[in-house]
């Protein structure tokens, strides 16, 4: 084990079979190890080998349905593919409270993807500012020319913004503003940022350097309302300490992180479900908030009835064109159960998620405390991961919950005496 190397000449050239084996001597996996990795289930590994490099395996992550969602007069069931207990129970119920003052009002802008040019090495930024911007028709036009099919919805690139950063070398970027439509838009953005470079080279006489999308989105942004009435979450004090929490997270760095984290436990499980790039999703919401101001993504306050008002604003750029969201079968039958039409409602349905999610986390918080609901779930799973089956699974689940010892140790410990006492 000690003098094992992980320099491997020619991995990728290997096939699935002969990777998995080469794996399983280096990391010593028993047969009965290499078969359950040898379970690949609806996704084929010849597909999977498709996809991404290096392929041995696949992994399954649980799916739920999140049900009882309203958003813009329309009725949604949710797929959520996630491993965290509570987050598909607390967002149904969540959307089952807003559903009875109407649900969520979303809208979202444009889908406008922005490209980065950096430029370096430049004399007079001024002169370079103005040539660059007496030569946009033909940029754009230039850009245009990467994708017919968005040239034909009258879509693609619409114009450019020029940036100076306060970087050692004062760079300049040149931002390619460009609607990609129903498209996630990386490959085309990158496409047309590598067609530019070339050109404003040779207007400006200067150097390109990075020429690559930016995965933050101001331009591309969601929004979702709802009205979460007092009487079904606890009170005006429920109300008031929601609120109050609110205030800390939009000033608190360190309470932040976890609340916006909270957003994306349901945006990040729908995006996961339907194959979107979840990582980007992340990169986004997180960084907006330098634009904004604001640490919060979300935003409580009280109606004149006294009921809370929950609202969000957050960046989203979301596809359902292209990459592996039609190639995967599940993924395209989880984007039929949501029964979208284009990327813009896609983002609708995200940010009313996220709005969802975060208030129940919140909302438990503000209330009996997240353990309580969280807890719950979490000891069903540990007794299902310590060997436990079907009547077994509630008997080690309660038992460690009216006992308030909720461990793997503990779970083990109640499964061997229930199992002792039922030999018996």
């Amino acid at each position: 084990m000690a003098n094992r190397s992980s320099e491997i000449s020619g991995y990728y050239k290997l096939n699935v079979e002969e990777r998995l084996e080469l794996l399983g001597t280096f990391s010593n996996l028993t047969q009965e190890e290499l078969e359950v990795l040898r379970m690949h289930g609806s996704l084929s590994m010849e597909l999977a080998d498709k996809l991404i490099e290096n392929v041995v395996s696949t992994f399954e992550i649980p799916v739920g349905i999140a049900p009882n969602f309203r958003i813009n007069g329309k009725d949604y069931l949710i797929p959520m593919a996630i491993e965290e207990a509570s987050v598909v129970a607390a967002c149904s119920n969540a959307a089952r409270i807003a559903r009875s003052a109407g649900g969520f009002v979303s809208e979202s802008t444009e889908p406008i993807m922005i490209g980065q040019i950096q430029i370096v090495k430049y004399d007079s930024l001024e002169d370079l500012k103005k040539t660059i911007l007496e030569h946009e028709n033909e940029i754009l036009k230039l850009a245009n020319t990467r994708s017919k099919t968005l040239s034909s919805l009258g879509a693609g690139a619409r114009g450019i913004e020029i940036r100076t950063l306060d970087d050692p070398q004062r760079s300049v970027v040149v931002h390619l503003l460009i609607d990609v439509r129903d498209a996630m838009g990386a490959n085309v953005v990158n496409s047309m940022c590598e067609t530019v470079a070339p050109y404003l080279e040779e207007i400006t006489g200067c150097r390109t350097n990075l020429r690559i999308l930016s995965n933050l989105t101001p331009h591309r942004v969601s929004r979702s309302r709802a009205i979460f009435k007092k009487d079904l979450i606890g009170g005006e004090e429920v109300v008031d300490n929601i609120i109050s929490a609110y205030h800390m997270a939009n000033v608190d760095p360190f309470r932040a992180a976890t609340h916006n984290k909270g957003i994306m436990n349901g945006i990040d499980a729908v995006l996961l479900a339907t194959l979107n790039d979840w990582r980007s999703a992340e990169a986004n919401a997180h960084t907006y908030h330098v634009l904004t101001g604001n640490f919060s993504l979300t935003k409580y306050s009280k109606t004149p009835e006294g009921d809370l008002l929950g609202e969000i604003e957050i960046p989203i750029a979301v596809g359902t064109v292209g990459g592996s969201t039609n190639t995967v079968k599940k993924a395209a039958i989880y984007r039929k159960v949501l029964g979208i039409e284009n990327s813009r409602e896609f983002a609708n349905v995200l940010a009313a998620v996220g709005l969802a999610q975060n208030f129940a986390a919140v909302r438990a918080l503000s209330s009996e405390g997240i353990q309580k609901g969280h807890m719950s779930l979490h000891a069903r799973s540990l007794a299902a991961s310590v060997g436990a089956q079907n009547e077994e699974i509630d008997l080690v689940s309660d038992t460690m919950v009216k006992n308030g010892t909720i461990s793997m140790s503990k779970a083990k410990e109640l499964l061997e005496d229930i199992r002792k006492r039922t030999n018996k």
